[in-house]
């Protein structure tokens, strides 16, 4: 089985990742995605982040009737802050009838050289890379093992979301209704 795993804060989750995950697991060979929630990006600051657990609560509602998507929160007991390639070996290493491929969009091409040990992911696991507005063109797109996908380009971003948040404005449509009445219900973003 083939397993894309789609790392990110998901501060908070929303339409877009869910829509590049289902047309992944659609029109290409992997089987399932996994949303690997992350307690600490080393490249993020923490100033707006959320609470992991509120976090990962939010991912498995938002997929909640998905069987081709699942929500990991492996990286909660790997120290932190996390690393990609560590969290990849890990699961490889624990899960031996799964091929892991990584998941990243297209404007991370760009910064994939400053990932702790890029070279490695890249030699030892598939990367499947969905189009950006904001990408660039770069020299790693002919590597073998970077694979450019098609995928429609979504330009929601969670700080957009929260924005609004701040700003008592709707987020319908950008969030899934569950994930929605969790920020509501519990006052997230708000302050």
């Amino acid at each position: 089985m083939k397993v894309g795993l789609f790392f990110g804060s998901f501060n908070p989750i929303h339409t877009g990742h869910l829509i590049i995950a289902s047309i992944l697991v659609e029109t290409t060979d992997i089987d399932k995605v996994w949303f690997v929630v992350s307690p600490q990006n080393p490249l993020k600051s923490r100033k707006s982040l959320l609470h992991e657990f509120d976090r990962l609560v939010m991912a498995r509602a938002a997929i909640n009737d998905n069987g081709n998507l699942e929500v990991s929160d492996v990286e909660f007991r790997m120290p932190k802050p996390s690393y990609t390639i560590d969290t990849m070996m890990y699961l490889a290493e624990k899960h031996a009838d799964k091929r892991f491929v990584l998941i990243i969009g297209e404007d991370n091409l760009k910064t994939f050289p400053k990932w702790k040990n890029f070279k490695i992911i890249i030699e030892k696991f598939e990367v499947y890379v969905y189009p950006r507005p904001t990408s660039v063109d770069f020299d790693l797109k002919t590597h073998p093992n970077i694979h450019m996908v098609e995928a429609p380009m979504i330009d929601i971003s969670a700080t957009f979301i929260r924005k609004c948040i701040k700003q008592s404005r709707s987020v319908r449509y950008l969030v899934p209704d569950l994930v929605e009445e969790m920020i509501r219900s519990k006052m997230f973003y708000q302050n």
